[in-house]
């Protein structure tokens, strides 16, 4: 799931990652599973994804739905 958005995420802020870790994500069950999702994406920069996953009958992989970037390690994992 995680490295199936990478590339997402690498295309809509327009960067390159090096490091891309996911450090700690949250859920939240809608039609799907909605993911929300802090990674890391160098030494001090953090961002945090929102990411859906549809039902499995469905046959979707994930997509990124939105992203913050400028967080910190110590930021809170919130829904937006």
């Amino acid at each position: 799931l995680f490295s199936q958005v990478k590339s997402q995420f690498e295309s809509r802020a327009n960067t390159n990652c090096a490091v891309f870790t996911a450090i700690v994500y949250r859920t939240q069950v809608v039609a799907g599973t909605m993911y929300f999702i802090k990674v890391q994406v160098s030494s001090g920069e953090y961002v945090h994804l929102k990411v859906f996953l549809n039902l499995p009958y469905e046959d979707q992989g994930p997509s990124l739905v939105s992203f913050q970037t400028g967080k910190t390690r110590d930021d809170p994992l919130t829904y937006f």
